[in-house]
């Protein structure tokens, strides 16, 4: 019989924290790990990806659609170094995600083949816990400490095992010794919720708003009811932060879709008019679309009382759980809706979808990129989820993309780093194989990593109860990096041209490519009815502008800085109606 050793101790401990599978590239200084892990029969299941940043982002994009802890695997040195990329995407989205990266270092530290100080590597990225093994009984509590860490703090952490101790024999461990075992793994996070002094005073602020605006983020997930409840009974207008895109039903007739440079004017119009703002979860970058300072009296409900105020001035914080906070704030707020405020905030939504169909329907040539997304939109399956990458693609989808309820989308969206969507989407369909998933890739991301990793579909999908795995390319021969509508005539900065569609049927996957408007929705038809995964390759025009919102009231924003000064005038244009062309904002 085989000796136990710290390896399988390593694997014995994931087992117990219910850590379906881990994402890597094997090396030597992780070897006993990963044979450990393929003498586990799969529990946990070792998934190999074509590089160690795509694993990261496997394990974050994993953290993101099952909600639970990203399990991730490299060597030192360089190995390790190409891990930094997706555990910043999960320190900045608040992901909680494990690294373990083995060191293989004989002779004495400094000026060693492949060394690298982890400790410092690692220190930023994983600032809530960088530790190192030492010895074979310490082993189990340092592994549940960094699960605890990474869960309690939603953040990434690293543990580093040298070689010679993964592969050092398991002493017979004492259950009841001290530093060897923690308390049960999963235990489940406190219930918090804010004080009651504060619910009232949140009650009282929102009560007494004229013209309420709620925007969502991630934070907000699982809360849909109790927003659109607490929405109702104000008659407010809602709009969402980019990650928090998928929480409502976007259909909802007051729902006026994405805040920022991406989103939508019905959002900008939302901010702009409102004088009372409900903050759900989210720590929205785009600053220039709130309305302005000293317009809006604000409420932030956020977990992590770190991000109070962060964003916007608030005059109540609710530190607590988004659903349960929203549920007692829902048992103190009174029923009192505005209609005019409602009408007006639906009225702007109604010209926006209006608006969005005539951008979508516009020629291009070959294909208008808001086309591809706009007749998405409506095949777009009711289950499953959708992973989108960094670049044009993430305007498209912002603005053209309606989610119905049940779609779980996901996307690197603090760090903004491209070559996420296709390692986002093998986490999702090894964590979900029986729902489909789509992922939206500009050419740039697929040149990036997502041709490598379609090579990991390849050797997966057969597994799957369901077989659907949609890839979009909107392949638009654009490298300048200029964005939208402002390519440069110079040839030289033209993406070399790849036959993405072909290649996927090269290793034995389904590739269709489109070139002309009229077949768009039928690309789209054949690529959901696949009965393999599919790469659609849709040739898109680089002309196509990005367009961005002009924030309300952006020529004030620096002539009035200061709050009172702002709200005063802010106030005198409403009431004259001017700057408004209908009584609509009022």
């Amino acid at each position: 019989m085989a000796e136990r050793t710290v390896a399988d101790l390593v694997v014995e401990r994931l087992r117990a924290w219910r850590v379906p599978r881990v994402f890597g590239y094997p090396g030597e200084a992780v070897a006993p790990v990963v044979e450990a892990l393929d003498a586990s029969g799969g529990d946990p299941a070792f998934v190999p990806a074509r590089h160690e940043e795509t694993a990261s982002y496997m394990a974050t994009g994993h953290a993101k659609f099952t909600g639970g802890i990203g399990v991730c695997l490299a060597t030192q040195g360089p190995s390790a170094v190409q891990l930094l990329n997706g555990l910043y995407d999960a320190k900045l989205d608040s992901k909680p995600v494990v690294a373990i990266v083995g060191e293989d270092i004989a002779g004495p530290l400094g000026g060693a083949h492949q060394e690298i100080g982890l400790s410092r590597l690692f220190g930023d990225v994983c600032n809530q816990f960088v530790r190192y093994g030492r010895v074979p009984d310490g082993v189990p509590a340092l592994l549940d400490q960094a699960f605890r860490t990474a869960a309690a703090t939603r953040s990434p952490v690293c543990v580093v095992l040298p070689r010679t101790l993964q592969e050092a024999a398991v002493p017979d461990l004492q259950p009841h010794a001290a530093g060897v075992f923690s308390a049960t793994p999963g235990e489940p996070l406190a219930r918090v919720l804010p004080h009651e002094a504060d619910l009232d005073a949140a009650a009282q602020l929102l009560a007494n708003g004229q013209r309420t605006a709620i925007l969502v983020g991630q934070g907000a997930r699982g809360a849909a009811g109790e927003i659109v409840a607490l929405a109702d009974r104000l008659g407010a207008g809602v709009a969402a932060s980019l990650l928090g895109k998928g929480v409502l039903d976007e259909r909802l007739p007051f729902h006026a879709g994405v805040l920022g440079e991406v989103g939508t004017p019905a959002a900008a119009e939302l901010m702009g008019g409102c004088d009372t703002l409900l903050l759900v979860g989210t720590n929205n970058p785009w600053t220039d679309y709130f309305p302005m300072p000293g317009q809006a009296r604000t409420v932030q409900i956020d977990i992590d009382g770190r991000r109070i105020g962060t964003r916007y001035p608030v005059d109540v914080s609710l530190v607590g759980d988004a659903q349960e906070t929203l549920r007692a704030l829902l048992a103190q707020v009174p029923e009192r809706p505005n209609a005019r405020w409602r009408e007006t905030v639906e009225g702007s939504v109604d010209r926006w979808r209006a608006e969005r169909a005539d951008r979508a329907a516009a020629p291009a040539e070959p294909v208008n990129p808001q086309l591809v997304l706009h007749e998405l939109s409506t095949r777009v399956p009711h289950r499953g989820a959708v992973a989108v990458d960094v670049g044009s693609v993430i305007y498209w989808y912002a603005r053209h993309l309606e989610l119905p309820p049940g779609v779980n989308a996901q996307l690197c969206g603090t760090l903004g780093s491209m070559g996420c969507a296709l390692p986002y989407a093998v986490a999702a369909k090894l964590a979900g194989p029986d729902q489909p998933v789509v992922a939206l890739l500009g050419d740039g991301a697929m040149q990036l990593n997502g041709l490598a990793e379609l090579i990991t579909v390849a050797h997966h999908w057969r597994e799957w109860h369901d077989p659907r795995l949609v890839v979009l390319v909107l392949n638009n021969r654009d490298q300048s990096g200029m964005g939208g509508g402002r390519t440069p005539a110079d040839p030289t900065l033209r993406r070399p041209d790849v036959p993405y569609a072909g290649w996927a049927r090269l290793l034995g996957l389904h590739g269709v490519r489109v070139d002309r408007p009229e077949l768009v929705g039928a690309a789209w038809d054949e690529a959901l009815a696949a009965d393999r995964p599919c790469v659609l390759e849709a040739v898109v025009d680089p002309a196509v502008r990005l367009a961005p919102p002009e924030p309300a009231f952006a020529d004030l924003r620096e002539v009035f800085a200061e709050g009172d000064a702002a709200r005063r005038v802010r106030d005198r244009m409403l009431a004259a109606g001017v700057a408004v062309e209908t009584e609509d904002l009022v």
